[in-house]
């Protein structure tokens, strides 16, 4: 009796770590916000989105590596970026 409960815990506990380390690795979506300064005539703020297939932890450093700011020109565009 005692072997087949040890059995039946450690499939339990296997299928409930399975299942949580695939659940966490799905598709996010980061929204980047885009914003241009410096100059005259340039466009107006513009946003895109893209997936990610990742954890959350890893979508978000992805995402967030994705802001910056840029000077080219004296046209100054800064790209804020995070999981939507």
């Amino acid at each position: 009796m005692k072997f087949t409960a040890a059995i039946t815990l450690t499939l339990a506990l296997a299928l409930v770590g399975i299942t949580s380390l695939t659940s966490c690795y799905k598709k996010r979506i980061c929204h980047c916000n885009i914003v241009y300064s410096g100059l005259p005539g340039l466009p107006d703020s513009s946003s895109t989105e893209f997936t990610i297939q990742d954890t959350k932890g890893g979508a978000d450093a992805k995402c967030s590596a994705q802001s910056g700011k840029v000077v080219n020109n004296g046209v100054t565009t800064i790209e804020t970026c995070y999981l939507y």
